[in-house]
């Protein structure tokens, strides 16, 4: 897991994924500024390629933004794993609260329930699913909204 962790917190290999695997979150501006076994922020910043008609971040980037912070303790338990584990969302909920008009970073600290969903699909050979809560906040520290991603964890036969 911490060879997952020093890739993620390496600017230019985290930016390379992005730019291969999720390219609308590289083109957004999408950074995953901490991440540890416990927790994970990924920040999206207000700007022309993430703006709404309203003057606000599109809620389709903040979106992004709630699911890498859950996702990146998800894919850190997965890495190198034998047997092979895959992750899927399975069910999205958001509560918005405030308009985004700057940077909104988005907090995820389940990655002890996450690896507790991944271990008991490994044992059990069933899919497992675990409700994960990202809470995003403005430059204030205001929330600006909350997002519950719910993921499912099958092991690959």
């Amino acid at each position: 897991m911490a060879s997952f962790f020093d890739l993620i917190r390496s600017p230019i290999k985290a930016q390379l994924f992005l730019l291969t695997r999720l390219p609308s979150a590289f083109f957004s501006g999408l950074k995953i500024p901490e991440a540890d076994e416990q927790h994970c922020v990924a920040t999206v910043p207000y700007r022309w390629f993430t703006k709404n008609p309203f003057r606000s971040t599109y809620f389709a980037c903040l979106s992004m933004a709630a699911e890498m912070s859950t996702g990146v303790l998800a894919m850190a338990n997965l890495y190198n794993r034998k047997p092979a584990v895959s992750m899927l969302v399975v069910h999205t909920e958001a509560s918005y609260y405030k308009k985004a008009t700057g940077l909104t970073r988005f907090t995820c600290a389940d990655g002890a329930a996450i690896r507790a969903a991944v271990a008991q699909a490994i044992a059990t050979g069933e899919a497992t699913t675990i409700k994960a809560r990202s809470l995003g906040t403005n430059e204030a520290g205001d929330p600006v909204a909350e997002f519950f991603i719910t993921w499912s964890f099958k092991v690959k036969k």
